[in-house]
């Protein structure tokens, strides 16, 4: 994932309310949202180059995400950031253990944000801090950085999410998050790129032939511990390629 927010408010109607988009190569393969073959419990997109994934739900309310953190200087990494949300999925370790032992071994991987919770709670894990953190109620937004780095994509995400919180429907979650209009110049970040790819990461959406937004999700969690995760794939110049939504 590179740019996920959310709504996090335990004693709603709607605990948690959750947009989100995958941005990736289009020619790494991946299969979109569905029940995993080999863990039926689990629903989510798979990558299918390293086997892991970037946003799912698991038994007993379990939720994760990722987001890597953008650094051109880091150096390469033998393990996969995927596997970490899969990992927590197919467990039963509380949000808080799990990412305490994932942050012991946080240098194996390029740098991440690994969001993980259950019907109880939400914890943050960014591995450059390196302490779990307990996220209280609140709007939130998360992409290469920290938690709430004000990245024009972030602060107009956050405003868009805001406003649909008075009633949460799935299809206006999702146009937000195919707003294709960049920042202005004076407002990019520099995190060590260029000026032309900081202007092609600063929209929401991103589509060009090689490199875009593959997946849009939408997570809504009820009271009564039901969930909807809806995925809407694109292809190539943000092709819609289908959609697919899983009540679990």
């Amino acid at each position: 994932m590179c740019l996920i927010i959310f709504a996090w408010r335990p004693d709603h109607r709607l605990p948690l309310v959750l947009a989100a988009n995958r941005d990736e190569f289009y020619a790494r393969p991946s299969l979109p949202l569905a029940a995993w073959e080999d863990a039926p419990e689990i629903c989510g997109g798979r990558d299918l180059e390293a086997g892991g994934t970037w946003l799912g739900v698991g038994a007993e309310g379990r939720f994760a995400a990722l987001t890597n953190i953008r650094d051109p200087r880091q150096p390469p990494r033998g393990r996969s950031r995927g596997e970490l949300p899969a990992q927590f999925l197919r467990g039963t370790q509380a949000p808080e253990s799990f990412l305490r032992a994932a942050a012991q071994r946080a240098d194996d991987y390029a740098g991440f944000n690994l969001l993980l919770g259950d019907r109880r709670q939400l914890w943050l894990l960014n591995s450059r801090v390196g302490q779990p953190q307990r996220l209280a109620p609140g709007l939130y937004g998360l992409s290469n950085a920290d938690l709430d780095t004000p990245w024009p994509k972030v602060e107009k995400a956050k405003a868009l999410l805001g406003e649909c919180l008075i009633d949460p429907q799935v299809p206006s979650l999702l146009d937000l998050l195919h707003d294709d209009r960049q920042a202005e110049d004076a407002h990019l970040p520099d995190t060590g790129i260029g000026l032309q790819s900081e202007r092609l990461l600063s929209s929401i959406f991103i589509a060009t032939g090689t490199y875009g937004t593959r997946a849009s999700s939408v997570l809504l969690v009820r009271a009564d511990g039901s969930r909807q995760l809806v995925e809407r794939s694109y292809g190539p110049y943000g092709a819609h390629l289908g959609e697919v939504s899983i009540d679990c």
